[in-house]
């Protein structure tokens, strides 16, 4: 008999995430959504349901880390198993005002908060849980949008724009993916990241006032493709913009760079597995 697959997709009550969600659960899977809104998420998981699909919404604030480590102890308690981690969930370079710095409830940076260092937290949570799961995939929902870290302002106190602070926290979740991926590479997980496509048709897209380049379908194929693929069943630590292999910013390829946000990131969003490793 075989075992049903399960996976957990952030930022799943809305564009890109919902797609990937619906999608992975038309193949079968068993789908935890996540996001903010609870209205959304609780129509959405009973929308799978009446189509044959298994789906569960899980509510949780990625701009607070206690409410991921909370979503993390929910999914340690009632998944048997995870098959599948994308790290989708994120928020855009602007909402009201592109110059405005915002913080999250822990009192950092809100986009490097809730596009970097939830993933971390999450991805670092469930660990135990991919490596009991094996083989596993964590996929990375990144962008073409790079910007290097600057270690000595990583909240960017000074320069600040939201544009800087999109980009900077994109390429955080590209180190990361390297980091991991040479982490896990016997340990029966793999970790890639992809940029699905340019300015598809989102809510983010449009608060961004930029007319949609590409569609919702076309990221969906891109990140499907990296969490299902059984030709990419072995591949790991790479960086892909849409379905090709592709290099990313200089900074993702060096291992000082790499080194010192894994440091920073356990100091900012500790979890057991930092403290053993």
């Amino acid at each position: 008999m075989s075992t049903v697959k399960t996976a957990l997709v952030t930022g799943s009550t809305d564009g890109l995430g919902r797609a990937v969600a619906r999608t992975l659960a038309q193949r079968g899977y068993r789908v935890w959504l996540h996001g903010r809104d609870r209205s959304r998420g609780e129509a959405l998981a009973q929308e799978l349901v009446a189509q044959g699909g298994h789906a569960r919404f899980v509510r949780a604030d990625f701009a607070s880390l206690a409410e991921v480590r909370a979503l993390a102890a929910s999914a340690l308690v009632e998944l048997p198993r995870l098959d599948v981690l994308i790290n989708n969930a994120g928020i855009g370079p602007a909402t009201v005002n592109v110059r405005d710095r915002e913080l999250s409830a822990d009192g950092y940076e809100l986009r490097f908060a809730v596009n970097y260092l939830a993933g971390y937290l999450l991805t670092r949570l469930l660990l135990p849980l991919l490596e009991r799961s094996a083989p596993a995939r964590i996929v990375n929902v990144t962008s073409l949008a790079q910007y290097p870290l600057d270690f000595d302002n990583l909240m960017l106190e000074r320069a600040y724009s939201g544009a800087r602070a999109y980009a900077q926290s994109k390429l955080a979740q590209i180190l990361l993916t390297f980091d991991l991926a040479q982490e896990l590479r016997q340990r029966g997980v793999t970790v890639t990241c992809v940029h699905p496509a340019t300015y598809m048709d989102t809510t983010m897209v449009h608060a961004m006032g930029v007319t949609p380049a590409s569609t919702v379908e076309e990221g969906t194929a891109a990140v499907v493709r990296l969490a299902c693929a059984p030709e990419l069943a072995a591949t790991s630590g790479e960086y892909f913009n849409g379905l090709e292999p592709a290099r990313a910013h200089a900074q993702a390829y060096d291992a000082t760079a790499r080194k010192r946000l894994a440091e920073t990131s356990a100091r900012l969003a500790p979890s057991a597995a930092d403290a053993t490793a």
